[in-house]
């Protein structure tokens, strides 16, 4: 099964608009693209939900906490043309 890309999350995360716990992350995710779903990013593969959210939140595009609540920030779009679809 092929890795699911951080620009289908993030953009997953803009059109809800969702405000999320961990939890509810890893939930929205499974949900959304199976509870075996692995993700990958423009530099590195094979990660789970809560990798990516690691990830996600150490690039700076999350904004809140990640151990409280979080949502896609300011910057959670990639300024590189998106040539994963």
């Amino acid at each position: 099964m092929p890795d699911h890309h951080a620009h289908e999350v993030m953009q997953l995360m803009a059109d809800t608009g969702d405000t999320y716990t961990r939890e509810s992350f890893a939930r929205s995710l499974a949900d959304h693209f199976g509870p075996d779903a692995r993700f990958c990013s423009c530099c590195q593969a094979g990660m789970s939900s809560d990798d990516l959210l690691v990830f996600l939140f150490d690039r700076g595009k999350l904004s809140g906490e990640i151990d409280g609540t979080f949502r896609l920030g300011r910057l959670g779009h990639c300024g590189h043309d998106d040539h994963h679809k």
